[in-house]
């Protein structure tokens, strides 16, 4: 089981989702596969048959969170620094052939969210952001080629 860094919030949301998943959509596809199972014969039975596959489904998702949960670890924020760029770090970044610049946070993949500019760690992007100082030019290689990129500043 892979360690999994996050913040607290991003533990939080986890774990509400966890119960979400637990203690409301369990009982409503449980509710669902009794009623489809009242219908009748269960060979020829669509809604018994989607009803079971949205239980597994459910389980299979459940049991990741639960996964996610026991392998957390939390970052200090006081730890964190702004030497070089790492978890938890905003990092300004200037694209070198547009000059457009943007700002991500670089978090865990759980608590990645791109319209909030929250980066995963694992990305090719925050990989190679990764361990660089302000100043520094990154080449990224991309799925379309290879993106050069300035860090104009990090933060926390």
């Amino acid at each position: 089981m892979a360690t999994s860094y996050m913040t607290q919030e991003g533990y939080k949301k986890l774990l509400e989702e966890l119960n979400q998943l637990e203690n409301v959509q369990r009982p409503a596809i449980s509710r669902q596969i009794a009623e489809a199972r009242d219908k009748g014969d269960l060979s020829e039975n669509a809604e018994y048959d989607a009803a079971k596959e949205a239980q597994g489904l459910l389980e299979m998702k459940i049991a990741k969170l639960k996964e996610l949960v026991a392998s957390a670890r939390f970052l200090d924020e006081k730890s964190l620094n702004t030497d070089a760029v790492q978890i938890l770090n905003k990092v300004k970044i200037k694209n070198k052939s547009n000059g457009q610049e943007m700002t991500y946070m670089l978090v865990s993949e759980s608590e990645a969210n791109l319209k909030q500019g929250k980066l995963s760690i694992t990305t090719p992007i925050a990989q190679g952001l990764l361990g660089k100082k302000v100043g520094d030019s990154v080449e990224v290689r991309v799925p379309s080629g290879i993106i050069q990129f300035e860090i104009i500043d990090i933060t926390l």
